[in-house]
């Protein structure tokens, strides 16, 4: 059994929050909070990792984190009024590059727990207005859409209605990070058209593999809706670490230039002769090439980097590529630069070890993305839910309504 919060109950039963509570589940070192933070008050974080829930209190403090096991969280744990439940469940067995077990696989299945948790704050008679499930984009597809299915149906039972997005991280920072937000609602809440998309005006993140996903669906799915992102606020040259100095040395860099196809190779010599500074990034990758299984390194200069993952072996690993007055350099990305592309801010601390850092980075949500959806519309569908805001009273429509 996990620790007791009950002290922290008390004072959260006793004191009046100026904002509403939020529930952070797969807490992880607090992406999600940083996000939710500017509308929400994250009064409870659960995650099972230790590395993760130390970097959680050393940014946040001990109160609210109850660590473990998602499936030993007892309902006296959960604040009273909960508005938001967040969770990024596991994304291991949904990942395209993954071996696409999906909700059946280990790590994934962890979701069931989360559910359950729901069930049973549903039970106390106090079930969050607005819930949001966060993975990678291979959920849509995952086992031929059943998972996706599997997920609609869950919240379907216990009152909800919902709608999937697809939301790029590369709209916010300068990172390639594809993510699926689930946002469900209680089926009794009548939502402000302004919050729904329609044919004239469609929703950016309502993508053709979303309306697929949407469409083949048994029960109804929310088209919800959302200005289009602002953009990125800073390029590679921003986030890039001037103090870093682990540049590779001869012997890799010419291991690197045999490495790189015919393509890519043509592309980086174009670009050593072009004047100025290029800033790019590089994977490596395992192709199959003439039945040979061949590592290849595969360069990027399109002003983003791919998406950062859980550094876990050769392959997950990014590498900077600075090309000047016809000089190559290359580094590895290190974890206050991972940050910052997942738009967390310098003062956040992190982890001493560098693969921890790295690895709180890959299996984080980048913050803007958060941010940008609290703002212009969990927090709204929380006003609405709680009758607190003129916009209410504008025309509405009910999920039920929404095929």
């Amino acid at each position: 059994m996990l620790r007791s919060t009950k002290v922290f109950m008390e004072r959260a039963i006793l004191s009046l929050h100026a904002k509403p509570i939020a529930l952070e589940f797969f807490a992880g070192g607090g992406l999600a909070r940083l996000g939710l933070s500017a509308q929400f008050d994250v009064a409870w974080a659960n995650d099972i990792d230790a590395m993760k829930c130390r970097a959680w209190r050393d940014n946040f403090g001990a109160t609210g984190l109850v660590e473990g096991d998602i499936a030993a969280v007892q309902i006296e744990d959960l604040p009273p009024n909960p508005a938001l439940a967040w969770a990024s469940f596991p994304c291991q067995d949904l990942s395209l590059a993954g071996d696409r077990a999906g909700l059946k696989g280990g790590r994934s299945s962890t979701l069931f727990a989360f559910l359950a948790g729901l069930a049973a704050l549903c039970d106390r008679g106090d079930p969050p207005e607005v819930v949001v499930l966060e993975n990678v984009k291979g959920l849509l597809s995952s086992r031929g859409g059943q998972d996706l299915a599997a997920i609609f149906l869950a919240l379907n039972e216990l009152g909800y209605s919902a709608g999937c997005l697809e939301m790029d991280a590369a709209g916010f920072v300068p990172q390639s990070r594809p993510r699926i937000f689930i946002i469900a609602v209680r089926q009794s809440l009548e939502i402000p058209t302004a919050l729904l998309s329609h044919r004239d005006r469609p929703c950016v993140f309502l993508t053709p593999a979303v309306q697929k996903a949407h469409a083949a669906l048994n029960t109804p799915a929310i088209d919800w809706y959302l200005p289009p992102p602002p953009g990125a606020s800073r390029d590679l040259g921003d986030v890039l670490d001037p103090t870093d100095r682990s540049w590779w040395n001869a012997t890799k860099l010419a291991k690197f230039q045999n490495q790189l196809s015919e393509s890519h190779r043509a592309r980086l010599e174009a670009l050593l002769t072009t004047p100025g500074r290029h800033i790019g990034t590089m994977y490596r990758r395992i192709r199959l090439e003439n039945g040979a299984k061949q590592q290849r390194a595969e360069i990027r200069f399109d002003g983003k980097v791919g998406c950062l993952r859980t550094p876990a072996g050769g392959s997950s690993r990014q590498f900077w590529l600075v090309v000047e007055h016809g000089n190559l350099k290359i580094r590895p990305i290190n974890p206050r630069e991972a940050m910052r592309l997942m738009g967390v801010a310098d003062t956040y601390v992190l982890p001493k070890a560098s693969l921890a850092g790295l690895k709180i980075a890959g299996d984080g949500v980048a913050v803007p993305v958060v941010a940008w959806l609290s703002k212009q519309l969990l927090e709204p569908l929380v006003t609405c839910a709680r009758g607190t805001a003129s916009s209410c009273l504008e025309a509405k429509a009910h999920p039920r309504e929404l095929a």
